[in-house]
């Protein structure tokens, strides 16, 4: 028996001057569509709850292998007739694999919408993965961690940091998996993913543009309606023990050319933060790290003159359950990244001791926002932005509050973001010259 698809009352976008609607098909798919009548163009994207994390246990990389196999084709749609189609029509197509999620997706003229849907759901639903086919790729990942990873003395160190900092959790290990598990993955791996997560009761539409709610439902009904559901996945609390001691990586490489410091802390992400915290770090990290006006900048390149360069960055948008906050400077001439890091730590000691000004704080917030305001002006980035708080667990009501929680960020909880920022439980990085 057919059922109809379930409607979710419209949910306004936090500010934009249009209402965001959403539906259920009885398969699990959740739909968000996101009205955008600018321009006769639609994007098109299916997110996936899972990702990187979710490899299995000396299996990493997995998520990204499934990512690359995806664009191989299917008994009804040879590989590269996918892409073929895009560029017949001047569409655009991309696709990433991230911690916790994986996405899919395509920018088209609104009349290619139902193509797109068609394509996407028959590999959702029908990829048979061919062992010849899943060689190929391996190498060809195995190239590319060659060239992003362990070409880079900065990856390098990075993923080092990571797997000290939370060794039992699985967003310790890199996206693209660490390259001796890479070499033994199969396409029976990347199948047995497919199977278990890539499935509608795992994932969210979201179209942004030219369309309406009911458009939307009826081209899914039609594309993914079909796709069997599938389970619903159920993200539990990984392990995550923070270091007993501060912990320090020291990497000496030849082709380091200019040395570098790196401090990461394990951080609440959004989905796990108490009420505030994630909005207090994302305002710190502005504070700290974002720009020639930052306390870090103004101490440490301008007064102290022991780096050239400084910053900080809140991984919020990568994580569903523990993120992480690095500070990342370039030493002067004459400093070693040691010492650089002492006098990173007496920085932020002074800010513990201090606080920030109430006028740098309020630039602070103004700048975030605007930022987010220009950034959702793009039809891709604003349905990104939904996409990934939706596929990390955050709801629709959380994105419509976001400015005023971020508004709401008192001195207070500034001071007790910079508790997580304790040097005697993070990791610090040191990259030289070998």
């Amino acid at each position: 028996m057919h059922r109809p698809p379930a409607y979710d009352s419209p949910a306004p976008d936090g500010g934009a001057a249009v209402a965001v609607e959403t539906a259920r098909l009885p398969n699990g798919l959740r739909i968000v569509v996101i009205p955008d009548r600018r321009c006769p163009v639609v994007t098109h994207m299916v997110w996936y709850r899972t990702g990187a994390a979710e490899d299995p246990p000396g299996r990493s990389g997995t998520a990204h292998f499934l990512e690359h196999l995806m664009f191989k084709g299917t008994a009804r749609y040879p590989a590269g007739a996918f892409s073929a189609f895009l560029g017949s029509v001047g569409g655009r197509e991309n696709a990433f694999t991230s911690w916790n999620y994986t996405c899919y997706h395509q920018q088209v003229a609104r009349p290619h919408l139902r193509a797109c849907m068609a394509f996407e759901a028959d590999r959702m639903g029908r990829l048979a993965i061919d062992e010849a086919v899943a060689a190929t790729e391996r190498a060809v990942i195995l190239e590319e961690r060659a060239t992003v990873a362990d070409g880079r003395p900065q990856a390098l160190l990075e993923e080092a940091m990571a797997a000290a900092l939370i060794p039992e959790h699985p967003a310790g290990r890199p996206i693209i998996g660490w390259r001796h598990e890479i070499a033994g993955l199969a396409a029976a791996d990347a199948q047995a993913y497919h199977g278990r997560f890539t499935v509608p009761a795992n994932a969210i539409l979201i179209v942004a543009g030219d369309t309406t709610v009911e458009e939307v439902v009826r081209l899914a009904e039609d594309a993914y309606g079909p796709v069997p559901g599938g389970a619903a996945f159920v993200r539990r609390p990984a392990p995550n023990p923070l270091p007993p001691v501060g912990r320090r990586i020291t990497l000496a490489d030849a082709r380091v050319r200019q040395p570098q410091m790196q401090r990461l802390h394990a951080v609440p992400a959004p989905g796990t933060a108490a009420p505030g915290e994630a909005e207090a770090l994302t305002v710190l990290c502005h504070l700290l790290g974002g720009g020639r006006t930052s306390a870090l900048h103004r101490r440490l390149v301008v007064e102290v003159r022991c780096a050239s360069s400084v910053g900080a960055y809140y991984l919020s948008e990568y994580f569903a359950q523990q993120s992480r906050f690095y500070l990342v400077a370039e030493p002067a001439a004459g400093v070693t990244p040691e010492a650089l890091d002492d006098a990173v730590e007496a920085a932020l000691q002074a800010v513990r001791d201090t606080g920030f000004a109430p006028a740098a704080i309020a630039r602070a917030k103004t700048q975030l926002v605007a930022d987010a305001l220009y950034a959702r002006d793009s039809q891709v980035q604003l349905a990104s932005w939904y996409g990934r708080a939706l596929a990390l667990g955050g709801s629709l009501a959380d994105l419509a509050g976001w400015q005023d929680r971020i508004e709401a960020v008192t001195p207070e909880a500034l001071a007790a973001a910079l508790t997580f920022l304790d040097r005697r439980h993070g990791v610090s990085g040191y990259l030289v010259g070998g």
